[in-house]
């Protein structure tokens, strides 16, 4: 190399840079262990770009709700107003759903899956979930219509629902035909509809293809009273339908946040008919075994008991 190359120093880079390069790391890595390396990068990590897409689904399925509760409060003032993206499973209380309604100004990804949410908090706040695009509410077992046509009346950006129930889940219902109503008379603007193991009928599923005229994926996999020809699905020359016969393995996710959708071509790396279904868990990150009540604890008295790095001695050379 050159003798003129220059070299840029890490403690010269501005936080917001340093956020977006420390947004890559895992979530212990960002919280436990940036912060100790000096005030530049404690900075960084405080602020607002390393949160703009919080992603805790996998971490938050083996805490406990107290835990999940302090996580969400901590990550979301942090974002300041800036956050995106977010998904986290098994909300345990409408608290922590208002929580977010509250901060969710720019918020375009929301997935919600296995949370304890109910109608009336649903009702109350979806009108500050206006600029969401894709909601994920799957296996929230406490939301019925209401919820559904509360969102739908409020979310007028909404191209992607995902809306799976596991099986088990709804054995004592005998229809779910309004949630479908709801969704096709409030969602015109869907292009990607998950639906799974919903006990809807074939006029409820004509309904929605009706009233949702751009829709391009709909997932009727399990939802056994659904018959379907080939004459009806040839009117709509966009859709591709799934099911109601189950192709692949129960649980897979779907395609990902149409908040960066890019049109038709967005279904063509899946092969419905085979069911070689692709699932985008691989790209998530995993933080390990990481002990969510101590972690927890350590990261709080990091943040707010006193994690003096004005005192520290933390002048180590940060260049090349």
């Amino acid at each position: 190399m050159g003798e003129n190359v220059d070299f840029r120093r890490w403690d010269e880079l501005i936080p917001d840079a340093l956020g977006l390069i420390f947004k890559n790391l895992p979530l212990q890595e960002i919280l436990t262990v940036v912060p100790g390396v000096c005030k530049l990068w404690r900075k960084a990590v405080t602020g607002p770009y390393c949160w703009q897409d919080i992603d805790i689904e996998q971490w938050s399925q083996q805490c406990r709700p107290e835990t999940l509760d302090r996580m969400l409060q901590m990550l979301i003032t942090r974002s300041s107003g800036s956050l995106r993206k977010l998904c986290v499973t098994g909300l345990a209380n409408d608290q922590s759903f208002s929580l977010i309604a509250d901060n969710a100004k720019s918020l375009q990804t929301l997935r919600l899956p296995r949370s304890e949410i109910s109608d009336s908090i649903v009702e109350q706040v979806a009108g500050r979930l206006f600029s969401v695009t894709f909601l994920d509410v799957s296996y929230c077992r406490n939301i019925r219509a209401p919820a559904l046509e509360a969102i739908g009346k409020n979310c007028k950006l909404l191209m992607g629902l995902r809306r799976t129930m596991h099986p088990l889940e709804v054995i004592d219902k005998l229809s779910q035909d309004d949630e479908a109503f709801a969704i096709a008379t409030t969602m015109p603007k869907l292009k990607q509809l998950e639906v799974a193991y919903l006990l809807i009928s074939t006029e409820a599923v004509l309904k929605i293809l009706e009233n949702c005229p751009e829709l391009e994926l709909l997932d009727v996999r399990g939802c056994w009273n659904v018959k379907l020809d080939e004459n009806c699905i040839k009117k709509f020359t966009r859709l591709k339908v799934v099911g109601p016969h189950v192709v692949d393995y129960f649980g897979m996710k779907g395609c990902d946040d149409c908040s960066n959708y890019s049109g038709s071509s967005g279904y063509l790396a899946w092969d419905f008919v085979a069911g070689n279904v692709g699932s985008d868990y691989d790209d998530e990150i995993s933080d390990g075994d990481w002990e969510d009540d101590q972690s927890m604890e350590d990261v709080e008295m990091r943040f707010y008991d006193g994690f003096d790095l004005d005192n520290a001695a933390f002048d180590w050379p940060l260049s090349p």
